[in-house]
């Protein structure tokens, strides 16, 4: 079984409270700690520029493309 938790004031803390006997014995793995770039923003950068033969005004007039507006 595992439970997740953290670390608050030097004591782990798990999220959710096991019933589990006193004394028995546990094992604590850390984790590697999430990178910087874990927004969605920052994940989806990965895809940028990646599309070829898109129009070269798409970004300009991206609601005509979408949804038919006039061009700008």
């Amino acid at each position: 079984m595992v439970y997740h938790g953290h670390v608050r004031n030097g004591v782990v803390v798990l999220d959710e409270t096991p019933s589990l006997p006193e004394g028995i014995e546990v094992q604590v793995a850390v984790l590697p700690p999430t990178p910087e770039d874990s927004t969605v923003g920052a994940r989806l950068m990965k895809f940028a520029g990646k599309l070829d033969g898109l129009p070269s005004d798409l970004a300009r007039n991206h609601d005509h493309y979408l949804h038919g507006a006039p061009r700008k």
